[in-house]
């Protein structure tokens, strides 16, 4: 009887305490209504390939209850689809003094942007009071906490620089120096029989027969340091005057007509100096260094040229230097500079076309002229024909690199369905071009093809290894930072973005990415300003004017928005309805200003 009696007892406080348990949750659930729940930023945004957010929670005084737990489930809920973010909890043993000051916890969440259909979302919230001893349960109704999403980020311009390796081909004029050197006897500027003879006379004379396209001759005279030299001191130019007119002699024999008027005559007397006394002396091995030493001390140091002179002749050595030394500093030295011979620009744009229409041989163009031809036409399609050609006959890091530039360029102008394929040939290329010789150029081009494909992780390790190296061309630089920054937008990457297009070359797409990644940072007023400077550059540019009004909407400025966002529908109506969709115009969505400029 006593042993019944205990578990009826029993029976009553167990069911008493799980009434009391199921009161409990439910007297949580209901001051729930009263909970405090932040979400910031909100609307929510996405920031390269993720949206993130912290959300922080307020509970009522008193609202946890000994032994319960209070967990809020945070989820984003689009369309039918539901990604679960994660949750914040609650437990009572956390908050003991939660009967005098309000429990409150902050958490950072994010989740993955997988496509589109998730830009119009809601975040959602829903409290579980819960008791771990009976595993009983109350549930707050689901609330939204945030609207989804601010997708600001996909207005960023795909890039449009494609990098090209150097040619290597100088279509400058180049001069090509040819010297020859004549000798004198001591103390005289007469150019001996023998001297025009010689072989370097024959030379002379051979080059002069030539008719080469000449753009000066310079003629430097010297005298070697002897006394008697020293005497004439209007030798060294005599010597020098003296070629200049054996120079013209011979332009007159080879009947250079009117051409020798626009050759110029540079004459260069060296008199009193002992440079190349001082060069000769140091390549001479007819005596020791020490003997060497000798002479230097002398012409190192103090006094006129004349008193050291007078002390070489007193060195031991001094004869056997005259003879060995002296004669060959009695010269005229002639430096001319002629024109390198090139082929014109219309005949090697002539040579490619026949090269790569089959009807020329591949030996009429080096591979630097080939590669230069290119340069020569915008058509893409010869570009692409030409660069074939340059694979197929002399194959090299440049001509892959430069054929998949070709492809990239044309798959931005080709159909969807076309761009694929496009963008297949051209990472074919790319990669032997980079197998073939690690380039800048190559893979700053990859970056492109990956961005294009959707792949910015992949786009971004290409960018940043092209970043690390030297390109080809000097300006390229400036162009790959366009490409770095439009990369750096869609990774989220926003800061860095505007450093890297702060640097970018002179273009429409640079300067709108450049006020994309301001706006990004919350740098209005200036992303106004490069927004204007993309118009500047392409009046018709649709999304320059929408990103002005983007800017002014944040900064408050309703007349500059809804004047720019007018200017943004009429010159590209489709961005009617997503101006409509864009929660960044939500706090103007009711606006008769607002409506107006959408007409």
């Amino acid at each position: 009887m006593n042993r019944l009696k205990s578990l009826l007892l029993t029976a009553i406080l167990f069911n008493f305490l799980i009434f009391t348990g199921c009161n409990s949750l439910k007297k949580m659930v209901k001051m729930a209504e009263e909970q405090n729940l932040t979400v910031e930023p909100s609307p929510l945004e996405l920031q390269g390939s993720t949206v993130s957010f912290t959300m922080s929670a307020k509970l009522p005084l008193k609202m946890l209850k000994k032994d319960k737990i209070y967990t809020l489930n945070t989820f984003y809920q689009y369309g039918d689809e539901r990604v679960d973010v994660g949750s914040v909890e609650f437990r009572a043993a956390d908050f003991p003094n939660g009967a005098e000051q309000e429990p409150e916890q902050s958490q950072e969440f994010s989740f993955d942007y997988t496509g589109e259909a998730m830009d119009n979302g809601m975040l959602m919230v829903q409290g579980v009071a819960s008791d771990p001893n009976s595993d009983k349960t109350a549930e707050t109704p689901e609330m939204q906490v945030a609207e989804g999403l601010i997708v600001t980020q996909k207005l960023v311009e795909a890039p449009r620089y494609v990098s090209y390796g150097n040619h290597g081909y100088n279509n400058q004029e180049e001069l090509i120096p040819t010297n020859v050197n004549f000798f004198f006897p001591q103390g005289s500027s007469a150019l001996r029989r023998s001297e025009i003879r010689s072989d370097r006379g024959d030379r002379f004379s051979n080059f002069v027969a030539e008719k080469n396209v000449t753009r000066s001759v310079t003629i430097t005279g010297t005298h070697s340091p002897e006394g008697t030299e020293r005497v004439n001191a209007n030798l060294s130019e005599d010597r020098a005057g003296r070629i200049e007119e054996y120079y013209r002699e011979q332009m007159d024999k080879y009947d250079y007509q009117g051409a020798a008027d626009s050759i110029e005559f540079i004459l260069k007397p060296v008199v009193e100096d002992w440079g190349q006394f001082r060069d000769s002396l140091q390549n001479y091995d007819g005596i020791s260094a020490s003997e060497k030493d000798e002479y230097n001390n002398i012409i190192n140091g103090s006094g006129s040229f004349e008193e050291k002179e007078d002390q070489l002749h007193q060195l031991p050595t001094y004869r056997q230097v005259f003879a060995d030394i002296y004669p060959k500093l009695r010269t005229a030295q002639t430096n001319i500079l002629t024109v390198k011979e090139k082929k014109t620009d219309s005949q090697i744009a002539t040579f490619a076309k026949q090269i790569y229409e089959g009807t020329f041989g591949s030996d009429s163009l080096s591979s630097e002229e080939m590669l230069y031809s290119a340069t020569l036409t915008p058509s893409l399609d010869e570009k692409q024909s030409i660069y074939e050609s340059a694979v197929e006959n002399y194959d090299s890091w440049a001509a892959r690199n430069n054929l998949g530039a070709v492809y990239i360029a044309q798959a931005m102008e080709a159909s969807e369905s076309e761009m694929g394929d496009m963008l297949d040939k051209a990472i074919t290329n790319l990669e032997q071009s980079v197998q073939m010789e690690d380039n800048a150029e190559a893979h700053a081009n990859m970056a492109i093809v990956y961005a294009l494909r959707g792949d910015t992780e992949r786009a971004k390790q290409e960018i940043d290894q092209a970043n690390g190296m030297q390109p080809s061309e000097q300006d390229a630089r400036a162009g790959m930072n366009g490409v770095r920054g439009a990369i750096q937008i869609m990774n989220g990457e926003y800061q860095e973005a505007v450093s890297a297009l702060s640097n970018a070359s002179e273009a429409a797409e640079n300067s709108f990415n450049l006020g994309l990644a301001q706006v990004l940072t919350d740098n209005y007023e200036n992303a106004i300003t490069s927004f204007e400077e993309a118009l500047s550059m392409e009046s018709g540019m649709a999304k320059a004017h929408y990103g002005v009004a983007v800017a002014n909407a944040y900064l408050q400025n309703e007349s500059g928005m809804t004047e720019a966002l007018s200017a943004a529908v009429q010159a590209d109506p489709s961005l009617r309805e997503y101006a409509l969709n864009d929660l960044v115009f939500t706090n103007y969505k009711e606006s008769e200003a607002f409506r107006s400029a959408l007409q």
